[in-house]
């Protein structure tokens, strides 16, 4: 008998055990019909009280960007610009490039010295790192183009959430306190964010309100043309800036061809250049492609060897080639060609590590922000958008217009101020990606569309800077070829590698220490000291039964919210 009653004893802890190790499977928000995983809830919700109006995709993205520059100031904006890659329920495709440009009377050597050293600070912070902000024009752009609902009822809701204020999160608390000397600074007088706030407390922004107010009621001309188009000029100019009214007045988003290739049986459709995005995935999948990564497992050592090997030799591509297509001729259909890929790697070998110094165009490295936001939008008709967009450094260039309630970006900074010189991102710059007029600066941005058997299959996206690349990169893997969920595959340890410097950045404490062994036997120089977040992915996956999987990274506040 009383074996009998062990057995049972046992056979229930067996059973708890499973089910205990089935827990550990995350799952994310799963929803029938439509979905918006954004950096903030506030900003997903207002994003789906569009879409529950009876809204699109375009129409919620208009009003996810603008709720974003409310609730999420870190990234979000009006002084800033970004990329939107975009599938409609028909399999259209397309792009929008909203990205800053560099302002008339900017010059080549605008950031050197006498002796041409890069002057500190000078492209990072306050009015002389601002380029021309894009993301008013963007929006608008995209409302032209594809907006069912008018441009009152979409920015309502935002405007109402600027001046009812917004809860201030334990990370947002802890982002303004770690850049407060800096706001201090950079601005002249005190500003909304040098004050002391706390978790819980709740920010209203009623200059902001007002400015939505503005644009609300006259349309994009209002920023780039009427009178916040000269509030902003006045104030940039007041702070030593270079920005003037014909800048602003001459600006407008641009629709571009996206990057288009195959990886197995998935169609991944990217940004293109002034995004590097694009060229830089389909560079590292078609080199991936031949490999067998889910026999190799996930987190490997041989997988991480690929990967990294992969990354180095396009993001050395990167540095080299790209820049603005309408100022550069960039070689894109070889840069993507598989072919081209399995010639970059041919001295590659499981033996030993690649020295970054041995891959060609090593007198160049890359640098560019981590604070970007990204959000990914799917709706109740099947159109879907991917968009990233950013102030490029946290709270861009730290200068706050308090008239008008918004922060500027630090965007010239992605130029490459001295070709060879790394930029804040330790992201190295050439020739391509010089100074020039009225020229958008190069990105890491990569708003991106998986299809699958013609369908639409995810829609992924994240911040990081040099890192967005390679965190898109491994979140595509993880539901591919290791067969995870959509939350599941965001949340999973990411390493980065971006060819200079020549070391695998990897999330502390997330990776097998015989694997990292193993990787340092090989001549990889690990890194896994406490630094900047490698991505804060925000994606949507679609399901079998055609059901959406929200993924909302852990790493940030991201918030799903559908219907």
């Amino acid at each position: 008998m009383k074996k009998n009653i062990l057995l049972f004893t046992l056979s229930l802890l067996l059973v708890n055990c499973k089910s205990e190790i089935k827990k550990e499977k995350t799952t994310g928000l799963i929803t029938q019909k439509a979905m918006v995983v954004t950096a903030r809830e506030e900003a997903s919700k207002i994003g789906v009280v569009i879409l529950k109006k009876g809204g699109n995709a375009f129409d919620a993205m208009v009003a996810t960007e603008m709720a974003l520059a409310v609730a999420y100031p870190f990234a979000g904006n009006l002084g800033g610009g970004g990329f939107m890659v975009y599938r409609k329920n028909d399999g259209e495709i397309g792009g929008l490039d909203y990205r800053e440009k560099a302002p008339l009377a900017a010059t080549k050597n605008m950031y050197l010295d006498n002796e041409g050293n890069i002057i500190d600070g000078k492209s990072t912070e306050g009015a002389t790192a601002i380029g021309i902000p894009g993301t008013v024009a963007g929006v608008f752009a995209v409302h032209e183009k594809f907006g069912t609902l008018t441009i009152k009822e979409i920015l309502e809701p935002v405007i109402q959430l600027a001046k009812r204020g917004v809860i201030v999160t334990d990370k947002q608390a802890k982002r303004i306190k770690n850049y407060k000397d800096l706001f201090l600074k950079v601005n002249k007088d005190a500003i909304l964010f040098t004050k002391n706030w706390q978790e819980n407390d709740s920010i209203k922004y009623p200059a902001l309100a007002e400015t939505l107010t503005l644009i609300q009621k006259n349309g994009k001309d209002e920023f780039y043309k009427g009178e916040t188009a000269k509030r902003l000029v006045k104030f940039i100019q007041a702070n030593g800036g270079i920005i003037t009214l014909e800048d602003l007045a001459k600006y407008e988003a641009k629709w571009r061809t996206p990057v288009t290739f195959t990886y197995d049986d998935l169609k991944i459709i990217s940004m293109s250049p002034p995004s590097s995005g694009g060229i830089c995935l389909a560079q590292i999948m078609n080199a991936l492609e031949p490999f067998d990564l889910d026999k190799f497992g996930h987190n490997s050592t041989k997988s991480i060897q690929l990967i990294t090997e992969a990354e180095r030799r396009a993001y050395a591509d990167r540095s080299y080639f790209l820049g603005d297509p309408d100022f550069v001729t960039i070689p894109q259909q070889e840069l993507i060609s598989k072919a081209y890929s399995n010639k970059r790697m041919a001295g590659f070998s499981f033996e030993k590590a690649t020295k970054s110094s041995d891959v060609s165009h090593g007198n160049i490295e890359i640098i560019e922000s981590d604070e970007t936001t990204h959000y990914s939008i799917v709706d109740q008709f099947g159109n879907a958008v991917s968009v990233t967009t950013t102030l490029n450094g946290a709270y861009g260039s730290k200068l706050y217009c308090s008239e008008l309630g918004f922060f500027l970006n630090n965007e010239m900074d992605d130029f490459s101020s001295k070709p060879g010189v790394p930029n804040m991102f330790g992201l190295i710059g050439a020739k391509a990606n010089e100074i020039q007029p009225e020229k958008r600066m190069l990105s890491s941005m990569t708003p991106t569309i998986v299809e699958k058997n013609n369908k639409l299959f995810m829609v992924v996206g994240t911040p990081g800077g040099s890192t967005i690349i390679t965190s898109v990169l491994q979140t595509i893997l993880n539901v591919h070829e290791y067969k995870m969920g959509m939350q599941e595959a965001v949340n999973a340890a990411r390493f980065h590698h971006q060819w200079l410097p020549d070391v695998v950045k990897m999330e502390p404490n997330s990776f097998d220490k015989k694997t990292i062994t193993e990787l340092e036997k090989l001549g990889y120089n690990i890194d896994e000291t406490t630094s900047r977040i490698i991505g804060k992915v925000s994606a949507i996956l679609v399901l079998p039964n055609d059901n959406l999987e929200g993924g909302a990274d852990k790493r940030g506040d991201d918030t799903a919210v559908g219907f």
